[in-house]
């Protein structure tokens, strides 16, 4: 650990100068070397430091910011550069002791100030280079939340983005260089949005409003969210293992013979910490899971193609395991060998493996269930019960 911070993480306000703290001054004032995008540079007084423009994309600035360690690094970024900044990413190659940081009002509080709301009781977004459709689970009726976004093109593509949702009537605060000589507030709605003008940077504070279909909290969404070829965990299965998953914050899900996705979907719409990688043998299913993800938001699912047990070699260890096709003893015994705490919840539908299941539970353990589902439908000119086939759930903790 270095004794004296070589880098200062400067959060630089589109006031510039004025926005500079005593300790920002000086901070620029011994700076050897001065690092940001272009437009920050722009933005600072004179410096006598030599000035770097950082390169796009981002992440290939980072070796060139660490050549110069042992000089005395000032780096540019917006506002607070550990909320939704470019801090955070900086600093993942840097231990504790190398870096100091001197934040200024992050965007999402400038926002929150104009429009006046309360910045904890809202979803902040940074959506620079992320896609819209993270937007998907927070769209309901009077819900409000504050996203950062690249460009003017970007604003005009969120406001297509929900309209085509069906949350046209949303109302969009278009918020240009906030805190700065050329801030600028307008207000839209987003099936009326047709700006043109748009000056950098940009945030939007999102009114949603409108009739667009509303993705629940709960576990258990309806299938028709999850395009699929019929080989799809159903909606009150899926309830069931995502109950018995029991996701705790930070785990990491296996979901083997992931069909559609819904499992692991499911699993990480519960909480943007959770992880989840799906295991597909398909081609093509492993695409639709891919699909199904990127538009409900979790575009964070990894879908790995290949047959278990073979493909799990060499994987990240899970907290969780649901196996919802391909059961074998030979996947069954590479499980066991997981770390002791891994919580595993298999399902069978055939007799073969419901045979399996009741020799795992007599050897391991845990719960077995049977599941008989049935719904009504018509039958001539009334309604009778057509059951569904019988799942059986194992579910332990190794």
């Amino acid at each position: 650990m270095a004794d004296t911070p070589w880098l200062t993480i400067l959060g630089l306000g589109e006031d510039g100068p004025k926005g500079l703290t005593d300790a920002s001054r000086a901070a620029l004032d011994a700076a050897e070397v001065v690092m940001g995008p272009p437009r920050h540079l722009s933005l600072l007084p004179d410096v006598t430091a030599e000035r770097i423009e950082w390169p796009v994309p981002f992440a290939d600035g980072v070796p060139l910011l660490l050549a110069h360690r042992g000089r005395r690094v000032v780096m540019l970024a917006s506002g607070d550069p550990f909320w939704f900044g470019a801090g955070t990413v900086v600093t993942q190659a840097l231990a504790q002791g190398e870096w100091t940081a001197l934040p200024g009002p992050s965007c999402f509080s400038l926002a929150a100030a104009r429009l006046g709301w309360g910045l904890e009781q809202i979803a902040c977004l940074g959506l620079h280079a992320a896609p819209l459709a993270r937007l998907r689970p927070l769209l309901a009726p009077g819900a409000r939340a504050i996203v950062t976004l690249r460009d003017g093109a970007a604003v005009a593509s969120l406001a297509g983005y929900l309209d085509g949702a069906g949350f046209g009537a949303s109302v969009l605060h278009v918020l240009e260089a906030l805190g700065g000589p050329r801030e600028r507030v307008r207000r839209v709605t987003a099936q009326d949005y047709a700006l043109d003008d748009m000056q950098h940077p940009v945030a939007v504070g999102i009114e949603v409003a409108g009739a667009g279909a509303v993705l629940g909290l709960a576990s258990g969404r309806a299938d028709d969210w999850f395009a699929h070829d019929g080989q799809i965990t159903k909606r009150p299965v899926r309830a069931l293992a995502l109950s018995a998953l029991a996701p705790r914050p930070g785990d990491l899900l296996w979901d083997i013979g992931a069909g559609s996705g819904s499992i692991g979907i499911e699993w990480l719409l519960s909480h943007p910490s959770l992880r989840a990688t799906g295991f597909e043998g398909n081609p093509e299913r492993a695409a639709r899971a891919r699909e199904n993800a990127q538009a409900l938001g979790v575009d964070r699912l990894q879908i790995v193609e290949g047959h278990a047990p073979e493909v799990l070699e060499g994987q990240p260890r899970p907290d969780a395991v649901f196996v919802g096709g391909g059961l074998s003893q030979a996947l069954l015994e590479r499980l066991y060998a997981l770390p002791s705490g891994t919580r595993l919840v298999a399902h069978a539908v055939t007799l073969e493996s419901e045979a399996l299941l009741a020799q795992a539970q007599a050897a391991k353990g845990g719960s077995l269930l049977r599941v008989e589902l049935a719904e009504a439908q018509p039958l001539g000119r009334k309604r009778g019960w057509k059951s569904a086939y019988p799942i059986v759930q194992w579910s332990v903790t190794l």
